[in-house]
């Protein structure tokens, strides 16, 4: 079995113990070439490498293996991606995707896509990842955005003149163009597809 070392992490934990590159392939005993292309992440790792490398450096295995925070998201029910439809970010939790490498700071949510208005990023089915507390507006980027009357769906947001406008094989969809400033739910970070 092997795992994939992040670039510079052995090397970071090598630099902080004090040791050449060629140190650390001796005291492992493994070539330089070798350490140093698992140094740069072009190399798989195995478990027993792995081991010989902390044994080397005098560290842990996981202390040579960069963690990555892990979310359990809620799934809110769908979300339409065409008309606007009930807003579902209110609606009770249908389950949960555990995920990681989210913004340990924003509040997520997910939703499933229903409709073919964004079906090009996004097709029906698919599941999207929504940071609640991402708020501002950037051209380009995809948003659940609501009427104010319980009405919500998904776009992505074009700034001149500002519109919300699908992304789809279907001609028949047209953009939004919200009078005012748009009531924004969240931002569209991830769009997961089920192959």
């Amino acid at each position: 079995m092997a795992t994939n070392a992040p670039p510079n992490q052995i090397a970071a934990v090598r630099k902080r113990v004090g040791l050449k590159i060629e140190e650390l392939a001796e005291r492992a005993g493994l070539s330089t070439t070798y350490v140093w292309r698992m140094e740069r992440g072009e190399r798989n790792v195995s478990l027993k490498n792995l081991q010989k490398l902390a044994d080397a450096l005098g560290v842990a295995p996981s202390d040579l293996i960069e963690s990555k925070p892990v979310a359990d998201v809620p799934i809110l029910s769908w979300v339409s991606a065409g008309m606007m439809a009930r807003d579902d970010v209110q609606q009770d939790v249908v389950g949960e995707i555990r995920m990681s490498d989210l913004d340990p700071r924003g509040e997520w949510v997910a939703l499933r896509v229903e409709g073919d208005s964004m079906d090009r990023i996004s097709p029906p089915g698919s599941l999207i990842l929504v940071d609640l507390t991402d708020k501002a507006l950037v051209p380009n980027a995809c948003y659940i955005i609501t009427d104010g009357d319980s009405q919500a769906t998904y776009k992505r947001f074009r700034s001149n003149p500002p519109r919300f406008e699908p992304v789809s094989t279907n001609p028949s969809h047209e953009p939004i163009f919200p009078d005012g400033e748009p009531a924004v739910i969240g931002r569209v970070r991830r769009s997961l597809i089920d192959m």
